[in-house]
């Protein structure tokens, strides 16, 4: 349960600044939240105020000021901490020129919660190729806050309303991901699920379904060893713990209903095991969270989506359930 005491102030980092980003953050600052938070974007205000008059939305844009009390997010408005683009954009465009100022806006967010100013951030769609053609090596949200929080360690999750899906290598070559998946790899995945699903979820003895590496989890080794040699034994270890662990179960079967009853997340061995199933049953509507981090981190579960960048026709639905699910991590 949420302490009523605690401050809900939450900081949207709007991505890239072609993309749709800055177009769905402002679509949930037209709207009437249910819950007590205040909303704070990071962005140029010049971007965002383009945009309002491309979408023809009714969007007042205020200067943050940090020295106020925390307050509920008014519909209609938006609390803007203002962060100068290198050139001017336009919409569905990209331009290396301004990958400096994406990551800029990432540095600050994670900033700000990291000295305790804000209590999550949210995170929109971020375009990791011309972050690369601007000479920025850059593989991810997940690995840039890692490195950013100096955490050893992080853990990719998605979820939506009825389906947790963690991933215990995240983007990585097929090639690579079974000399990554090593005992203490997939140990410390499975701690920080655990511990994040008690202290952030409210799951008090989590249950947590393990997938195998393999097809049919290796078929007792026929179809691959790394289920003996590796993730068996981490297992068993665990279990000895005191962690509620069930598996490796092939992950043909591991999304079926029955196997789902009582789960409270799925860990997957790489990143196209168990998210195309996710996205299956709520694209769109999905939160993608970041474990292990000293703060909240959500973010969408879509990309940038140059195509509908200016149009109007993108929707804020995930970045609403990313706010809504940062809100209730807050105990």
């Amino acid at each position: 349960m949420i302490m009523e005491d605690k401050k809900r102030r939450i900081i949207i980092t709007t991505g890239e600044p072609a993309g749709i980003g800055p177009d769905i953050t402002l679509q949930l600052a037209q709207q009437n939240l249910p819950f007590p938070a205040q909303i704070v974007a990071l962005a140029d205000p010049t971007l965002l105020a383009q945009r309002v008059s491309e979408l023809g939305l009714s969007v007042q844009l205020h200067t943050y000021d940090p020295l106020k009390p925390v307050h509920q997010h008014q519909a209609g408005h938006l609390e803007v901490i203002p962060v100068p683009l290198s050139e001017a954009v336009k919409s569905g465009e990209l331009n290396t020129a301004n990958a400096s100022y994406v990551l800029e806006i990432l540095r600050q967010g994670c900033q700000a919660c990291m000295d305790k100013r804000f209590d999550a951030l949210v995170t929109a769609p971020v375009h990791k190729g011309i972050i690369n053609d601007a000479g920025i090596p850059f593989s991810g949200h997940t690995e840039f806050f890692a490195n950013e929080t100096d955490t050893k360690q992080v853990v990719m999750m998605l979820a939506t309303k009825k389906l947790r899906v963690a991933l215990v290598t995240t983007h990585l070559p097929l090639s690579e991901v079974s000399r990554t998946i090593t005992p203490k790899r997939l140990e410390t995945v499975i701690k920080i699920l655990a511990t994040d699903l008690i202290n952030k979820f409210g799951c008090p003895t989590p249950n947590i379904l393990v997938c195998g590496l393999n097809p049919h989890a290796g078929e007792g080794g026929h179809l691959g060893k790394e289920e003996i040699t590796t993730i068996i034994p981490t297992l068993k270890k665990l279990r000895t713990e005191g962690l509620q662990l069930i598996g490796p179960i092939s992950a043909d079967t591991a999304f079926i209903p029955k196997s789902l009853s009582g789960i409270d997340a799925v860990l997957t061995m790489y990143h196209d095991q168990g998210l195309p199933v996710l996205k299956q049953q709520g694209f769109g509507k999905a939160v993608n969270i970041t474990l292990g981090l000293p703060i909240i981190r959500t973010s969408v579960d879509h990309g940038t989506a140059l195509e509908l960048a200016g149009t109007g026709k993108a929707s804020s639905e995930s970045l609403y359930n990313a706010v809504e699910m940062a809100h209730g991590m807050i105990f």
